[in-house]
């Protein structure tokens, strides 16, 4: 099953619109919190994102760019403005599709069924990691916050999405060097430690600094 997240902040358009595409067999996720939506799209990973223009804190045009950093995710504008400009703009920012309000939700099942063919016949979404608002993508290997991103190398990569798998949850440096030896990468005490130290040099230069905590006596924890 697709599933759609939904930006759109009038309840009863979005409440309408879920309805509808839910009867259609799609899964429909509303996004709550606009003032973090890459948060919520990388926790849902959605197949296509519907995206309104007019937003609290943030318009569709500054997610959609956000959204771009992350993912070729086929994105579809809703808006009440019809005006060329607003076309324009949206497609340039790496929209996929326009729909202006009111629209018939006919129009709107065939736009999405068109984006996801083409889309999904051709290619697969990114897979990615969320928590506290730092994204680690595993298709990239790269790590990204409020709009930076960074390369990581392959053990700083290895070190994070285990972290991230056991996020809440302390890991031992045993087990971090365990799976970095399962990329037939040699691994010490001594090169465990200058790889979390450029880790976090790395996290710290995108705004995400301290999110790796140590415990002393149990490892690390994110």
């Amino acid at each position: 099953m697709y599933k759609i997240l939904l930006v759109e902040d009038d309840r009863a358009i979005a409440g309408a619109i879920a309805r509808h595409l839910e009867s259609w067999g799609y899964g429909c996720v509303c996004a709550d919190d606009f003032r973090n939506i890459t948060a919520k799209f990388a926790a849902e990973q959605p197949h296509l994102v519907l995206l309104d223009i007019s937003l609290p804190f943030f318009d569709g045009y500054h997610w959609c760019t956000e959204i771009r950093r992350l993912s070729q995710v086929p994105i579809l504008f809703l808006s009440s403005a019809s005006d060329n400009m607003s076309l324009v703009m949206a497609i340039n920012l790496g929209a996929d599709d326009f729909l202006s309000k009111p629209f018939d939700f006919p129009v709107l099942v065939a736009k999405i069924q068109a984006l996801l063919r083409r889309s999904y016949d051709f290619s697969v979404g990114s897979e990615l990691i969320e928590h506290k608002g730092v994204i680690l993508n595993l298709a990239e290997g790269t790590v990204s916050f409020g709009g930076a991103k960074a390369e990581l190398t392959r053990n700083e990569f290895r070190i994070l999405q285990v972290l991230f798998e056991n996020r809440g949850r302390a890991v031992t440096r045993e087990t971090l060097m365990q799976r970095l030896w399962e990329t037939d990468s040699f691994v010490d005490e001594n090169t465990l430690s200058v790889n979390v130290t450029r880790l976090r040099r790395k996290l710290d230069s995108i705004g995400a600094g301290g999110l790796i905590e140590t415990r002393k006596g149990m490892g690390y924890l994110v």
